[in-house]
């Protein structure tokens, strides 16, 4: 599993980052995109991503930077890989993004050579600003569906303030509530523990020879045993091996209402906008600094912290001596795990960035 760093800026491209995109590359090949800003299909033809290998796209909210560049992917979806009639892109995101999609796409008269779908999740009444209904916006897709979409759900939380968002053979999705401007998201990846390891040598003394028995066994499954007893697997497996957990975060201000949901995530991805001096005014614009997001990686236990959607303040490269470097925001991140004795690793997000995803050893 590996995670391609698409855009690592916060607000608006920079000629060294693009805004926020995060694609995850299956074992399989099969690609899940987090996030869509302007930008992203040019990122895309950049780093190793194979469009037709897109499955799934999953929005955190809706704002520009995040949003504008998934109708215009969507498009070069068709146009790359035409006639697609059996395939359906499916997208989730906030409630408000099927209007979105819905309306750019017959306004412009976008036809694609594929169906999509959107799944809304409905956000809950914390999640929306003070000042909400004094800018109201009409979130709500009405009239006829596109050409090429399929009716999709709009997902609620469960009383545990989760979003059941997807649930596969041997992967699930399910998000949680952030704290921004307007309604956002964090995504938690989380792989099926796969089987132990199979004592072959004591099944053989029990009499059962190799072949789709083993199979059977190792999926958890009781045989009988030529004697006529019944095997308990568990009896013939090792420790299951734990499965990986990816949690990605939107922009936020306050995360804890995610603690539980990204509880021993193996890599989190959480945005580091402004620099600890600056925390009165991340707040206040709904975001997050290298303390804060330190904090949450200790408190969930996670075993890497990578920040990323960066202000555009902070240049990878210096050009004048007035610059600030965005190594600062790295070095406050690891003064904060420091001073609490956390053993989470932490590292910069840069525009195509590969990063690899190991299984844990335990």
């Amino acid at each position: 599993m590996k995670i391609i760093c698409l855009g690592t800026a916060s607000c608006y491209p920079t000629s060294n980052r693009s805004v926020s995109c995060t694609a995850v590359r299956f074992e399989d090949g099969t690609v899940w995109i987090f996030d869509c800003g302007e930008g992203a299909q040019i990122q895309l033809q950049k780093s190793p991503v194979r469009p037709s290998r897109i499955t799934k796209i999953f929005i955190t909210h809706l704002h520009g930077d995040h949003l504008f560049g998934l109708p215009g992917l969507m498009c070069t979806l068709a146009n790359m890989v035409p006639d697609r009639n059996d395939f359906t892109l499916e997208i989730y995101g906030p409630q408000g993004l099927r209007k979105f999609i819905r309306d750019t796409l017959i306004l412009s008269r976008s036809a694609l050579t594929y169906n999509y779908v959107v799944h809304e999740l409905i956000p809950i009444a914390e999640q929306y600003p003070e000042d909400w209904n004094t800018w109201p916006a009409d979130n709500l897709a009405t009239g006829s569906l596109h050409p090429q979409e399929k009716q999709g759900k709009d997902i609620t939380a469960t009383n545990d303030l989760t979003w059941n968002v997807f649930d596969g053979q041997n992967v699930c999705v399910k998000a949680g509530a952030l704290m921004h401007s307007i309604p956002s998201f964090g995504y938690v990846i989380a792989e099926q523990d796969e089987p132990g390891k199979l004592d072959a040598e004591y099944l053989k003394q029990l009499g059962v020879p190799p072949g789709p028995l083993y199979s059977r066994i190792k999926n958890g499954e009781a045989i009988t045993l030529p004697s006529g007893k019944a095997l308990d697997p568990l009896k013939v497996l090792g420790p299951p091996k734990r499965g990986r957990k990816i949690t990605i975060l939107g922009d936020t201000s306050d995360s804890f209402r995610m603690v539980d949901l990204a509880q021993s995530s193996d890599i989190i991805l959480h945005e580091a906008t402004l620099e600890n001096s600056m925390e009165e005014k991340a707040i206040d614009m709904g975001h997050s600094t290298p303390k804060m997001a330190a904090q949450y990686a200790e408190k969930v236990g996670a075993r890497v912290l990578m920040l990323y959607h960066f202000s555009q303040r902070y240049k990878t490269v210096l050009v004048n001596d007035t610059d600030l470097c965005v190594d600062t925001l790295l070095k406050e991140a690891q003064h904060e795990l420091s001073t609490r004795n956390c053993p989470c690793k932490v590292f910069l997000a840069q525009d195509l960035m590969e990063v690899s995803v190991p299984r844990p050893s335990s």
